[in-house]
């Protein structure tokens, strides 16, 4: 069986962070942040961690918006204007509209040990789980993990 992963930068030091995608033999993280070059994202911001997980642990990296939330949503979520309940509803009307699956089809041979990166922490309210179940339901050849 393949495996997909995800994980969250918050409440994580660089040492756990990459220790955890170098015992999960990652090998390609798949950013999936709407924002990914913010000075607060430390280790993770974009372009040192591309650099960091090529050099420290051979990973390759790839950043692809097409599966990040839009900014209307995560501030609508952010600013506590709609409960999570909507915001699953409607990050995964997004993921309809642009296509995700066809696009996956076509853009991404194969997800096997890639890791889908997001800042949230744990994967309970963080659209890298909406996506990597969507993932996993359409395929139905993955084992998800999650990493934190």
């Amino acid at each position: 069986m393949k495996q997909l992963f995800t994980i969250g930068t918050t409440k994580k030091t660089a040492e756990k962070f990459f220790a955890l995608l170098t015992d999960n033999s990652v090998r390609c993280v798949l950013d999936v942040r709407l924002y990914n070059t913010y000075q607060l994202a430390g280790f993770s911001k974009y372009p040192d961690i591309k650099y960091f997980l090529k050099k420290i642990a051979d990973i390759e990296y790839i950043s692809d918006s097409m599966f990040a939330p839009s900014e209307d949503l995560l501030t609508a979520y952010r600013e506590n204007r709609i409960n999570w309940d909507d915001y699953t509803y409607r990050f995964k009307q997004i993921m309809e509209m642009r296509g995700i699956i066809d696009y996956i089809e076509t853009r991404y041979e194969d997800l096997n040990g890639y890791c889908l990166l997001c800042s949230e922490d744990k994967p309970d309210k963080c659209h890298r789980r909406l996506l990597a179940e969507m993932i996993c339901e359409h395929f139905g050849e993955y084992e998800l993990k999650h990493l934190y």
